[in-house]
């Protein structure tokens, strides 16, 4: 991912005080990615998709696709996305109820407090109680 992160400062002709202030991190932030020193956050890659359309998330993650984006790359879902949307699945089918019914204690009841929706776009929503 270094390489790649280079290849953006290159295309975009910024140093990474630019790149840093344009994504909104620290400068320190971008010197340890570049060295080697620390792995990019998933709120790191979110900005770097945010700020510069062009980027390819499954090119910046996964070196798969192209850079800058081209037209099939923006129709075809991700592999990021896919992912995300398959860990999700899974999940939901997890925590589906099974054909046995469970009797909870009332003392044991959960209450919902908070729901969030992250979208594929790097947002979200919250709804609170």
């Amino acid at each position: 991912m270094i390489e790649r992160l280079k290849v953006i400062l290159d295309y975009y002709n910024l140093t990474s005080s630019n790149f840093a202030e344009k994504i909104d991190v620290p400068r320190s932030s971008i010197s340890h990615l570049l060295s080697g020193r620390n792995k990019p956050s998933l709120d790191f890659i979110l900005k770097v998709d945010k700020a510069f359309e062009e980027v390819n998330l499954d090119w910046l993650l996964y070196g798969k696709g192209s850079f800058p984006k081209n037209n099939e790359d923006s129709t075809s879902p991700s592999l990021f996305t896919q992912t995300i949307k398959n860990e999700t699945q899974n999940e939901i089918r997890e925590s589906e109820p099974t054909s046995k019914e469970h009797k909870v204690p009332a003392d044991d009841l959960k209450t919902l407090i908070k729901v969030i929706l992250l979208y594929s776009d790097g947002t979200f929503d919250e709804f609170e109680k």
